[in-house]
Formats: structure tokens, C-alpha cells, sequence
């Protein structure tokens, strides 16, 4: 069968009902939104807080064994702003983190076109000691590496790319698409992100 051009595989089965009589398997069986976990936490009165991963982990834990995993450490508290202005001889703290500071300095000397990657991120939050001009000379030497992995908290993000790789020609429009119909199949059922034409 095919939707606007995207092969789908048996939808017979449908998603079911998001609520305490679901099994943790079938929890991870399905595509959930965030927001829906987050309601279906807060029904159950388990905590909602977290990545859609902790907060999946925390419901698949109540909804198998009626209560959620020990809570995840709290972050550090964010280490001051950096003394301004920001030059290249700007040195990066202890626990410094991407922050829109470093985000304007960076556009500004990078052009528009910058963003923190994993390579930027790991630099930042590995970087105690270094400046602000080797974080800039990594930017330049990290340029040609190919592409990360996405993390699988970005499962949409990881299938766009997978699909566009695929289909070269097509349109954000078909991408989505093909993402609602590959969404709403059981995980086990999913077809690879780039089944069908666009």
C-alpha cells in the first residue's frame, strides 16, 4: 500500500489507549509524544520531569512494577556569565555550558551559520582551562568530519535526515508525511526511514 508515494506496511493494528492498564513492553512498542507521557505521568502521579527517554524509562517502570526508577541526579548549577567582553583570549570555565552568550559570540565571529554540534558541545563542556580561540580553531578543524549519529531522543530529527539521504529530491512535505505513517506503526512493524519514494 502506498500514501503519497510512501510504502506503508499492515496498519490493521492500532495504537492503544495511553492510560494505567498498559503494559511497559507496549508503552515501547509505540510512538508517544512527550507531551502525552507527561500527562499519562502526571495521572498516575509519577514525577513528569526529564527527557521524553527518563520520563519513558520512569513510566515504563510504574506501569511493570508500580513505582518509577530512582530519580536521575540534578544538574550542577550553571557557573556564572563570563566576564564581558568575550575575545579569543577568553578562558572557559569549570561547568561552562552552551549558553546564548557564547551563542552571540560565536555567530558573531563564525557567521550565521553556526550552531553547537556535538563537536562544539563537547569542546565547551571538556574545555576548563582553554579559550575561546581554540574553541574557534576546533570549529574550523571539525568542519569536513561527516555527520553524528542523532541521538535517539531525536527520533524525527534522524529520520528526516535518513529520509532526505534517501530521497534527495523530495520535499520537507513528503518527509513528514512519511514520518506520520512510519510513527504511527509499532516499532516492530516500522519499515527503514527511507521506505518508499517520495
Amino acid at each position: 500500500m502506498s500514501v503519497r508515494g510512501v510504502t506503508i506496511l499492515d496498519m490493521t493494528e492500532s495504537r492503544p489507549t495511553l492510560d494505567e492498564h498498559l503494559t511497559g513492553p507496549e508503552l515501547l512498542r509505540w510512538y508517544w509524544l512527550r507531551s502525552e507521557l507527561a500527562a499519562l505521568a502526571r495521572s498516575l502521579r509519577v514525577p513528569a520531569h526529564g527527557g521524553k527517554h527518563e520520563l519513558t524509562a520512569r513510566l515504563v517502570a510504574h506501569l511493570d512494577h508500580g513505582s518509577p526508577p530512582p530519580p536521575a541526579p540534578r544538574r550542577r548549577p550553571a557557573p556564572p556569565a563570563l566576564p564581558e567582553p568575550l575575545t579569543a583570549a577568553t578562558t572557559i570555565q569549570a561547568g561552562q555550558r552552551c549558553t546564548q552568550q557564547l551563542r552571540r559570540y560565536f555567530t558573531a565571529v563564525l557567521g550565521p551559520s553556526f550552531s553547537f554540534d556535538a563537536a562544539m558541545r563537547d569542546f565547551i563542556s571538556d574545555g576548563t582551562g582553554r579559550t575561546l580561540g581554540d574553541a574557534i580553531t576546533h570549529w574550523h578543524a571539525t568542519r569536513s568530519r561527516p555527520a553524528p549519529q542523532i541521538g535517539s531522543q531525536f527520533e524525527l530529527n534522524a529520520f528526516i535526515r535518513d529520509w532526505h539521504h534517501q530521497h534527495p529530491k523530495g520535499s520537507r512535505a513528503h518527509a513528514l508525511t512519511a514520518w506520520r505513517i512510519y510513527r504511527a506503526l509499532p516499532v516492530d512493524a516500522r519499515p527503514s526511514a527511507g521506505a518508499g519514494t517520495p
